[in-house]
């Protein structure tokens, strides 16, 4: 069964990245949340997509220089039609899930901005809420992994991003000694690497899909999940 995660909360319909555009997708009955985490200047884990606050909030300035009270003063839904919002907090995150069933992937955005500390600081909030095997750990720097499954022991499930394409990517996450692969949807368009990424063991879930027509071709080709922007419209579409 293709299940539905929602690409940085219910983000088609609310602020992408906030406790709103979470907990609508968690009453949509969302499979999963995927969401997006950097690291302020003094150490604290914030969900914000970009490395800066510019595009997403009424401020300015790359996140690594900012502090966690420069960072919560900013309004996230700025530039919506939507009460005011703050960048959450991971921890704020994880006790919004933590009644409900909803699995989480937290993707580092180390690729650009390295943010030395990142892994550990998310390892520390995964281990303080006991939701180890709810949460999955993705990223574009590859690796980052051997050093998320040193800090976690193990515990939550790794993935590597990719949007460009890798020659035989299940050989290439099996030595990576990773669960699962989250390829941009147009890789897969025309192949039968979910087949074979099945046969290597490793679960597949791709993006970023809204479409009916993309939502019904992913499920065809038997991918794990799909994420998308618009949760709703992919439970009905998939069901």
């Amino acid at each position: 069964m293709t299940t539905v995660w929602a690409h940085r909360g219910a983000s088609m319909h609310f602020p992408e990245n906030t406790l709103p555009a979470f907990q609508n997708a968690i009453d949509l009955d969302s499979d999963g949340i995927e969401l997006d985490v950097q690291l302020t200047s003094d150490g604290h884990v914030v969900v914000c997509h970009d490395e800066t606050v510019d595009r997403t909030t009424d401020g300015h300035g790359p996140i690594v220089s900012m502090t966690l009270e420069q960072v919560r003063s900013l309004n996230a839904a700025a530039h919506t039609d939507h009460p005011r919002a703050q960048i959450p907090l991971l921890d704020e995150v994880l006790d919004l899930l933590a009644p409900s069933t909803v699995g989480l992937n937290i993707e580092l955005k180390n690729s650009v901005e390295r943010y030395p500390g990142l892994v550990d600081a998310v390892a520390r909030v995964i281990d303080a809420h006991h939701m180890a095997d709810r949460i999955v750990i993705s990223s574009f720097n590859h690796r980052c992994m051997a050093e998320v499954a040193e800090r976690t022991h193990n515990g939550v499930e790794r993935a590597i991003l990719y949007a460009d394409d890798i020659a035989d990517p299940w050989d290439y996450a099996r030595h990576l000694d990773v669960q699962a692969v989250h390829p941009g949807a147009h890789l897969l368009v025309g192949r039968d690497d979910v087949a074979k990424f099945h046969d290597a063991g490793l679960r597949v879930r791709t993006w970023t899909l809204d479409s009916p027509d993309h939502l019904r071709a992913a499920q065809a080709l038997g991918v794990d999940a799909v994420i998308t922007n618009d949760p709703a419209t992919a439970r009905q579409v998939l069901a």
